[in-house]
């Protein structure tokens, strides 16, 4: 094989688009609201940032950064933790109501701790969607020191 055709064959056509080079003055614009990034990305023309929300015009909304991968798994975990303590609380309520006789107020109290994990940890979620990420986690590790499902650890499962 000759120089030419290995040359080629680590080719496309249309390389030679003076467009596509770094330092080229025929640079593409970038449309309003994009950001360059990466190698070459100071050979971009047009608008490089985002407009800051107190500049005039600035009509879009500034995204503050998501949870980050070990928030979420937190999160998770404190959520398994409160369906497993729902879970205690069905299993010793209704081993309570085997040893006591079964009368309505023993039902009902039994259907409220079945339910209070679930209602602790969307009351927590929904009432510190703006709080800091600490006050979150302080109010489910509280959550899960107070709703203990204790009838299910002293009288256990069977």
């Amino acid at each position: 094989m000759n120089a030419r055709a290995d040359d080629d064959a680590l080719s496309w056509s249309g390389d030679d688009d003076p467009t596509l080079d770094v330092g080229s003055e025929d640079a593409p614009a970038l449309p309003p609201g994009y950001t360059a990034v990466g190698r070459g990305s100071g050979a971009t023309t047009g608008p490089s940032a985002v407009p800051s929300p107190s500049a005039p015009g600035a009509d879009h909304e500034v995204s503050t950064g998501g949870a980050g991968n070990a928030a979420l798994i937190a999160v998770g975990v404190l959520g398994g933790v409160y369906l497993l303590y729902a879970i205690g609380w069905l299993l010793g309520g209704l081993r309570l109501q085997e040893r006591i006789v079964a009368d309505a107020m023993l039902i009902v109290s039994t259907a409220v701790a079945v339910a209070a994990p679930a209602i602790w940890f969307g009351a927590v979620m929904l009432l510190t969607r703006t709080a800091p990420r600490w006050a979150r986690f302080a109010w489910l590790l509280a959550g899960a020191l107070i709703l203990v499902p204790w009838p299910f650890l002293t009288i256990g499962p069977v």
